[in-house]
């Protein structure tokens, strides 16, 4: 174990919360991605997955958690729930009397200048607690040659993403290459349990060799690979791979030494779903490191 990169990643995630905390406290405009990733310093090709997997919630959920404790805090010193609204960002006393009904099952009218009250519900608002460590965790850091690759871009819920493997397996069909389909690769654009199914952003990709056929319109070529990847297999049911995901980003990541690499983590599937029943289902996670 190396305890110097443990401290790196909660140091970034602590800067990071004292950011957005900042920035909530002093009506600031929230910074956005690449600005948290810089503050962080860490990679903006996966800062947001890995603050997801160390912190056990997305940034948007801790925007809005800091958002109500902050409003909280104004309401028990006295504070009306209009100012608490407007201080905090929300756009409308009746925005935030919502939020606080769904978060807290409370009316923020009833808290001001209670601060007893407020001092139980403070509670309700803190971070999720820290992931167990998962003793079977295997990683197995590995040089991947680089490969080409055909993609298609799909945007819908993970479960109806079989389509888009369909419809590269029928261009390779007509193009007369489908015997020589090597890889099944899936690159996540986002993360399917924290966006609706019409934001969810996912690349279907299959791998034929050096020499392919230019595709049609919707379809691009492209390079995946070189260099080394940290590589988890994942066993179960593909729609579990994101929490192995945060198994491989929140416990091995921080304690290995190593730094993600500017380019995308992708899913190498090894089972045909139709085939395979679900519980075997195998799929290597691959994790694009920078030289050591």
């Amino acid at each position: 174990m190396r305890p110097s990169a443990i401290d790196r990643y909660t140091r970034a995630v602590e800067r990071v919360l004292s950011h957005l905390q900042s920035s909530i406290e002093h009506q600031a405009p929230l910074p956005d991605l690449a600005e948290m990733a810089a503050v962080a310093h860490l990679s903006p090709f996966h800062f947001h997955r890995i603050y997801c997997a160390l912190t056990g919630e997305t940034v948007g959920n801790t925007v809005a958690r800091l958002r109500l404790a902050s409003a909280l805090r104004m309401l028990s010193e006295g504070r009306s729930v209009t100012e608490a609204a407007m201080a905090v960002g929300y756009d409308s006393p009746q925005a935030l009397a919502r939020a606080f009904r769904a978060r807290l099952d409370v009316a923020p009218a009833a808290l001001r200048g209670d601060a007893r009250a407020a001092q139980a519900l403070f509670e309700r608002l803190q971070p999720p607690p820290p992931r167990p460590a998962d003793a079977s965790l295997r990683v197995e850091v590995r040089q991947v040659e680089p490969f080409k690759i055909v993609v298609l871009r799909r945007r819908g819920a993970f479960g109806e993403l079989d389509g888009g493997f369909g419809r590269l397996f029928d261009w390779a069909l007509r193009a007369g290459i489908a015997e020589r389909l090597e890889r099944l690769i899936g690159i996540p654009l986002a993360d399917h349990r924290d966006v609706a199914p019409r934001e969810h952003l996912f690349d279907c990709a299959m791998s034929f060799g050096d020499t392919l056929p230019t595709p049609p319109a919707g379809l691009a070529l492209r390079q995946l690979g070189g260099g080394a990847h940290a590589v988890l297999r994942h066993v179960g049911p593909y729609e579990g791979i994101e929490d192995a995901v945060d198994r491989l980003l929140a416990e091995w990541l921080p304690q290995s030494g190593h730094v993600p690499r500017e380019a995308p983590l992708f899913h190498h599937y090894l089972d045909d779903p139709e085939q395979v029943p679900a519980a075997i289902l195998r799929a290597d996670i691959h994790l694009p490191l920078q030289p050591a």
